[in-house]
């Protein structure tokens, strides 16, 4: 009798530890998508948004917003066979209605999204947003950092109003600590070179952070994603970030960009008159060597792209079909194609 209770005793200890490792994360998917212009169809006081009203020269009705949020949900749900991205970091998002509206659709919702999002400064009022599944990553610390930007005349002085850069500082499996930040860098509207200054001065602010970290912790589990509207080769990420290529035999406390070896074989994430990388994946060393608990599975990002996400001009290569421009709407999907990762975790 005695031996029958040790065996029960010790076949439920079995079940039970057997229980807690399936409920283990062993990989995890990051993705990141700049899901163009996802605006509701209200007008709010202080926010350039009058490009996306209903009585604007694109009729931005209730319709075609929602129509938008299924086509947005289409992608995301596309992008991993087996199961939704666990952390998405996504931007050009008006404000944290539309992202809520975004995670209940039927596409999204199994995903159990939780938000990290705070309205920018930015005068188009478009932001910033990290969506995560709460049984994979827990947040400790949300920051969002404002870019220290001016323009500086002889005459004035003027503040650039952007995005935030999102912050996120959490556990996987509930002890593995992940540095995640989420990104979408001063656009190139008014000229690549007049506007370089201010994606270096994000650069170096980023990068000031991570060296922090680094410097207390050489093993730090760090990603960095965004829209950098820059390519991975321009000084912005190359010199001031310092994202270098990846290598067999990776640097220690140095940041490495998963996606310049696409970018330098001719790949990209959006099309104008050729293909730019401006979205990109960024980690560091540790996440390449696995020497803490989490590697990604491949040194190259992926790149998302299927042809029902695109449109076929008549000359020219297929490039990302979008939501509209201008004074055009087009009904697809965003100028630019998501971006992802994975990422398998040691017990």
């Amino acid at each position: 009798m005695i031996n029958r209770i040790k065996i029960i005793s010790l076949l439920t200890v079995i079940v039970f530890l057997a229980s807690c490792q399936n409920t283990t994360t062993k990989s995890f998917t990051f993705a990141f998508y700049n899901v163009e212009n996802l605006f509701d169809t209200i007008n709010d006081k202080g926010v350039a948004d009058e490009s996306y009203l209903p009585d604007s020269k694109v009729a931005w009705n209730t319709e075609r917003y929602h129509d938008k949020l299924e086509n947005m949900s289409k992608v995301m749900k596309s992008l991993d066979s087996t199961d939704l991205p666990a952390l998405f970091g996504i931007c050009e998002v008006e404000n944290l209605g539309v992202v809520e509206d975004l995670i209940k659709h039927p596409n999204l919702n199994k995903a159990g999204y939780k938000i990290i999002h705070k309205n920018s400064p930015d005068e188009r009022g478009i932001d910033v947003a990290l969506l995560y599944n709460p049984k994979v990553f827990k947040p400790i610390t949300n920051i969002f950092i404002k870019p220290d930007l001016w323009i500086i005349t002889d005459s004035t002085t003027e503040e650039v109003k952007t995005r935030d850069i999102l912050y996120s500082k959490g556990v996987i499996n509930n002890h593995d600590t992940l540095h995640v930040f989420i990104n979408h860098w001063v656009s190139r509207w008014g000229g690549q070179e007049q506007t370089e200054p201010h994606r270096i001065k994000i650069a170096q602010t980023i990068k000031n952070i991570t060296d922090s970290i680094l410097s207390i912790t050489p093993d730090a589990n760090i990603i960095i994603a965004g829209d950098l509207n820059d390519n991975p080769t321009d000084i912005s990420v190359y010199n001031h970030l310092v994202a270098k290529e990846p290598v067999i035999d990776p640097t220690e406390k140095t940041l490495y960009n998963l996606s310049i070896n696409q970018f330098n074989d001719g790949k990209g994430s959006l099309y104008y008159k050729s293909w730019d990388m401006f979205d990109q994946i960024i980690v560091s060393t540790s996440l390449l060597t696995g020497n803490n608990s989490m590697m990604v599975s491949s040194p190259d990002q992926r790149v998302f792209k299927e042809d029902w996400m695109l449109f076929f001009p008549k000359n020219g290569p297929a490039r990302p079909s979008r939501t509209s421009s201008g004074s055009r709407y087009y009904g697809g999907y965003s100028d630019h194609l998501p971006v992802m990762v994975q990422i398998n975790v040691s017990n």
